[in-house]
């Protein structure tokens, strides 16, 4: 055998794709699309197009960059982009002035962040969706050309309307009119829905479906007898037992929280702490357990600080629920303040528009919407309600911290959320802030006489010094702020206020801020969804209430359909609609479309409520399928389009370390006052706060771990956690080797086999069969097989002889056994897998 063709073969088929002549464009999926909309075209607008495109002032180098085609050819010194090469990409090596004899832009490097973008995107294949147009720079990019009324015939802009439930159904398997759409559905494609799972798959589904807990052996017992005697009533009595759990609003809460971007700090090159970021988390929680109308938490969250109070608790959550708005990534090291605060603005408006309306509006900055009825002006139009508003994110004001803000008092009353400062210790800061304020002062005046004199090299030397004084005074400022006289934390938070003074927006060309046209655009909303009740934008109004108050019309076709998506794909593992945040012409189209209309429809007949919708839907005969595979059905619908059975499901990042602890009896289910971040107070991610101290060891649940943007907790991380930094709907699921290294490793999952082994033998005294059974349903919800209860106890017993040889006490080797054999179960994959 030729050994070399295997490896010839190999390397063919890999880089196959990469010899096709430019124009074979393959097909780019929608994240890949919405990567370099985002990215990598409004980098190439604003910093390349100048000297690289048709429409430029002179091309330079014969380098055009304004289409994916010239792109790839490149210039006269070769290919610009070359597909998965780093090293081979011209443009890579000029953005990072690695070679001197090849700098791009030749006046300014590009910041760290987005020549982080330009890497990640070669490294993906350089995906690109530009067609050879090449008129990016041309008037037309900001004008409208947009065909709205064209627009609104896609199906996402048509109101939903109620569907007739279908007849045409099997009437022996529809419970509610859930199942008759997907019922019609089985009997169109020829499916047979997968019979009803069993009651302990069943139970232990639902209890981390509503709050991301596993059920204890007591709890499946009794609700195998119930399902037993009458299973729709058991069912129906544990839906509601666990919506009425407060750990359900941890579960959901952290699900918006993953579309909220959720973080404790600032990210990028600066990332700042946000000590008071905790309190939206809580905030988030609370809103799910009281099962607040989705409509009012949308107005909240972006109008919350507008909207009248009838209590100091309720102004204080209000001004809460404007955090949503403040906790996204921050460039604090920008030193154009109008750079700045467009790019603020920026990822407000692309976090609101894709978290409510499942809409890209921000790819309308520097241009007409590529491929969604989103003129340039819709974008300037609403930017200008968010430039009429002040963001609060409450930053220290340090060296490299060049866009401090205040934070918002809230009423008194409100928890303060850190402990009790001794005024010892304010008193020594204040001293210490009064001798560096001397000191200071002292540099300032000797920086003077430096210049004076012609002593350029000491007065550079003193810049330093005054720099870091700064820094210094800023930090102890921004700690003595937030505590009253006594010692008490204030209770602040971070925010949302309306400007003073509200103006419209210009647009600006490209989208770069110092190259605005003298058109301003009135402050408003998407032109393509058109609602009757719109409120007018007064002068003297930011128009953040109207735009809150547009999203949540029930006129509105998008906001209550995109939310019902979100819940299904909470419960399923895919959306009715599977590119969560994307309803344009780019996403996919509704599996299910009358369901998603009955679905978003329902969701407003039931006044907004997420948990009588969520009641609704894990009581249909849909929700209680089982998994079981069915090759002639998976050759017809292999993705589970038409939902003929359950979809198997890994456990997320936070459900499995929850697990751990739960069945180790170490899970504290009481909520922790603020955060590990809000203790460590004002300052920097690696400087105030380490890695050590993120993943110190704690025994509450997941969702209040500190999450710090670069820094998330190595449990949470390893498995797929929501990039913080990003609006994210749905996560990805990898298996990778480090997964299964920790689970088997990790001091923390030794710690909590050998808790659990314990707390089987000592906390409720079990022996033998017993025990073993009882360790079964705490990781599995279930009993062992005569099988693996065979084979466990010729386990204890073989590790046991080869112990006591070892000279082992019984004692310490019954325990380490037990161990042994609880991180087997903890480590296995039906531990962290939902049939």
């Amino acid at each position: 055998m030729n050994v070399f063709r295997p490896v010839f073969l190999y390397a063919f088929l890999f880089w196959c794709p990469l010899l096709l002549p430019a124009a074979e464009k393959r097909e780019l999926s929608q994240e890949e699309t919405e990567f370099f909309e985002k990215k990598i075209r409004p980098a190439l607008v604003k910093h390349c197009y100048k000297c690289h495109a048709e429409e430029g002032d002179k091309v330079k180098g014969g380098l055009l960059l304004d289409t994916r085609e010239t792109s790839l050819s490149g210039g006269d010194s070769g290919p610009a982009v070359v597909p998965f090469d780093l090293n081979e990409s011209l443009l890579y090596l000029a953005i990072t002035y690695e070679d001197s004899s090849l700098e791009m832009p030749p006046k300014y490097k590009l910041e760290e962040d987005v020549i982080s973008d330009f890497k990640q995107w070669i490294e993906m294949g350089a995906p690109d969706p530009r067609d050879r147009q090449p008129k990016e720079g041309a008037p037309q990019e900001y004008t409208n050309t947009i065909d709205i009324d064209e627009g609104r015939q896609f199906w996402a802009y048509q109101a939903p309307h109620n569907p007739e439930i279908p007849e045409q159904v099997d009437a022996n398997w529809v419970l509610q009119p859930i199942d008759h759409f997907v019922s019609q559905q089985h009997r169109e494609k020829g499916l047979t829905p997968a019979a009803d799972a069993d009651a302990r798959t069943l139970i232990r589904r639902l209890s981390f479906d509503l709050t991301g807990l596993p059920p204890s052996s007591a709890v499946v017992g009794s609700f195998v007898e119930a399902h037993n005697a009458d299973r729709d009533h058991a069912i129906a009595t544990a839906v509601k037992r666990l919506l009425d759990s407060p750990q359900f609003g941890e579960r959901f809460g952290r699900h918006w929280l993953d579309v909220a971007r959720y973080a404790e700090s600032s990210g990028k090159e600066v990332n700042a702490t946000f000590p008071h970021a905790w309190r939206y988390r809580d905030y988030v929680i609370d809103s799910f357990n009281a099962d607040k109308p989705f409509d009012q938490f949308v107005l909240e969250q972006i109008a919350g600080d507008l909207l009248p109070a009838n209590s100091a608790a309720q102004e204080a959550e209000h001004t809460v629920a404007t955090s949503f708005l403040a906790i996204g990534t921050k460039g604090l090291n920008e030193q154009n303040a109008r750079q700045f605060r467009f790019d603020l603005v920026d990822e407000q408006i692309d976090t609101t528009t894709q978290a409510f309306l499942a809409t890209t509006a921000a790819c309308a900055r520097c241009h007409d919407h590529k491929f969604d009825p989103i003129p340039m002006s819709d974008y300037y139009a609403m930017a200008g309600i968010f430039l009429s508003s002040e963001t609060l994110f409450g930053t220290a004001e340090a060296l490299q911290n060049r866009k401090a803000t205040d934070l918002i008092p809230l009423p008194a009353g409100a928890h303060s959320g850190t402990g009790v400062k001794p005024l010892a210790e304010l008193i020594d800061l204040e001293f210490q802030k009064a001798t560096l304020q001397e000191n200071l002062d002292k540099l300032l005046t000797e920086t003077r006489e430096a210049r004076r004199s012609g002593d350029g090299e000491r007065a550079t030397e003193l810049r330093l010094q005054i720099l870091r004084h700064q820094n210094q005074i800023g930090i102890a400022d921004r700690i003595l702020a937030s505590y009253d006289d006594d010692g008490y934390p204030k209770p602040l938070s971070m925010g949302m206020k309306d400007l003073s003074s509200p103006f419209d927006s210009q647009i600006l060309i490209r989208g770069e801020e110092d190259n605005p046209t003298d058109e301003r655009v009135p402050r408003g909303f998407i032109q393509v969804v058109k609602t009757s009740d719109e409120e007018p934008i007064s002068a003297d109004e930011s128009g953040r209430l109207q735009l809150a108050g547009w999203i949540t019309s029930p006129e509105n076709p998008l906001t209550a359909r995109v939310y019902v998506n979100r819940i299904w794909s909470w419960l399923f593992g895919e959306g009715i609609v599977r590119s969560i945040d994307n309803f344009g012409s780019t996403g996919d189209e509704p599996t299910h479309p009358e369901l998603l209309d009955y679905l978003a429809v329902r969701l407003i007949e039931l006044d907004w409520s997420t948990k009588q919708l969520v009641q609704e839907i894990v009581t249909s005969r849909t929700y209680r399928m089982s998994s079981a595979f069915r090759e002639d059905h998976f050759e017809k619908d292999p993705e589970n389009h038409s939902l003929w059975r359950a979809n198997k499901r890994r456990l997320d990042a936070e459900a499995i370390r929850d697990s751990a602890l739960a069945v180790s009896g170490q899970l504290n289910l009481e909520r922790p006052a603020g955060s590990l971040v809000s203790e460590a107070g004002d300052g920097f991610v690696g400087r105030n706060i380490q890695e050590d101290e993120i993943n110190s060891e704690t025994t509450y649940r997941s969702v209040y771990l500190p999450i710090a943007r670069g820094l998330v907790p190595e449990s949470l991380g390893l498995f797929d956690f929501a990039d913080p930094s990003l609006l994210s709907g749905k996560r990805e699921i990898t298996t990778v080797p480090s997964q299964a290294l920790y689970m088997m490793n990790s001091p923390f999952i030794l710690k909590n086999a050998k808790a659990m082994a314990s707390y089987l033998t000592t906390d409720i005294g079990l022996r033998g069969e017993e025990l073993v059974s009882e360790a079964f349903y705490l990781c599995y919800s279930r009993p062992p097989t005569p099988g693996e209860s065979e084979r466990t106890t010729q386990f204890i017993e073989r590790f046991l002889i080869v112990a006591k040889e070892e000279g082992l006490p019984p004692l310490e080797a019954r325990l380490l056994a037990l161990t042994t054999f609880c991180q087997s179960l903890i480590g296995s994959a039906e531990f962290r897998y939902l049939n």
